[in-house]
């Protein structure tokens, strides 16, 4: 039983470590913003991949250039958009609007009756979420809009991810990190100023990175081999639930139970998609995480 539970019990922890990372990051926005937060958290996470994924050890190849160099700039774009939706929305709710990024590319391809269903339960969640009714009227709007560019920046990060991977390997991920560092850095030095260098919040940062990026990865290489493709997206489907359990924990988000059943309504949507689909038996890749 435990050697077949453990590897979900590994992701469960992975998922927790993510959505906490998002609940430091948005305590440090008052000083940082989120675009300082998320250019100290691209460079250390860069650095903490470069260690990883050793890069250096093989060339990059010329038709590899172009697809790391976009798979880069998806990933500095999903991680300034989704910082600067969870300073104005809720962490949950930001979460479960991104979510439907990686549900888009999962209908692009299939074509089967069920996959519109689950479509259809995914705009009612999103639409629920947004502020033209009274349950939802304190949601900002720039916030719902910077979550749907974060996962239309998801999106772009899986499409250019996989071509990616498939010429140059796992190392795309290290590289495509110091792309994205290399260009928001700047932008972060520029909004944020002096306080981008004190010695008080580099720690924290540094902490952030670790649960952004180096657990969550060091976890999931231990699980995804002993997990189904399936098994594993169907589990990642639930990330909005752990992100508005961390919001409410770490940061007082209260939710509304309308606002709870739109994210319900995307989280089925998701795990309908993964249900539905034909997938190969094991997961090929190392997942994105905010």
């Amino acid at each position: 039983m435990f050697k077949r539970s453990w590897p979900v019990f590994l992701i469960f922890v992975s998922m927790i470590s993510v959505q906490g990372s998002a609940s430091i990051a948005k305590y440090l926005f008052p000083v940082l913003g989120p675009e300082g937060m998320t250019a100290w958290r691209l460079c250390f996470s860069a650095i903490i991949l470069i260690i990883i994924f050793k890069p250096w050890r093989k060339p990059i190849p010329k038709q590899a250039l172009k697809f790391i160099f976009l798979y880069g700039i998806s990933i500095g774009f999903m991680n300034l958009a989704f910082y600067s939706a969870i300073a104005r929305i809720p962490l949950g709710i930001a979460v479960a609007i991104e979510l439907t990024g990686p549900i888009m590319v999962a209908m692009c391809s299939s074509r089967q009756l069920f996959d519109f269903i689950w479509l259809g339960i995914a705009v009612i969640g999103l639409a629920m979420l947004l502020p033209i009714h009274q349950a939802s009227g304190n949601l900002d709007p720039a916030g719902i809009l910077f979550a749907l560019l974060a996962g239309s920046c998801w999106a772009c990060y899986i499409l250019f991810g996989r071509k990616a991977g498939a010429i140059y390997g796992s190392s795309s991920v290290a590289i495509g990190s110091v792309i994205a560092s290399c260009f928001l850095f700047p932008i972060g030095v520029w909004q944020s100023g002096s306080a981008m260098f004190s010695l008080e919040l580099l720690p924290l940062v540094f902490v952030v990175s670790l649960l952004a990026s180096a657990i969550p990865y060091g976890l999931d290489m231990i699980a995804l081999p002993k997990l189904p493709a399936q098994t594993f997206s169907t589990l990642m489907s639930l990330s909005p639930v752990f992100a508005a359990l961390s919001g409410l924990i770490v940061l007082h988000e209260q939710l509304s139970s309308y606002q709870w059943l739109a994210i319900v309504f995307i989280i089925v949507s998701s795990i309908g998609t993964v249900l539905t689909m034909n997938r190969p038996t094991k997961i090929e890749s190392v997942k994105s995480g905010n």
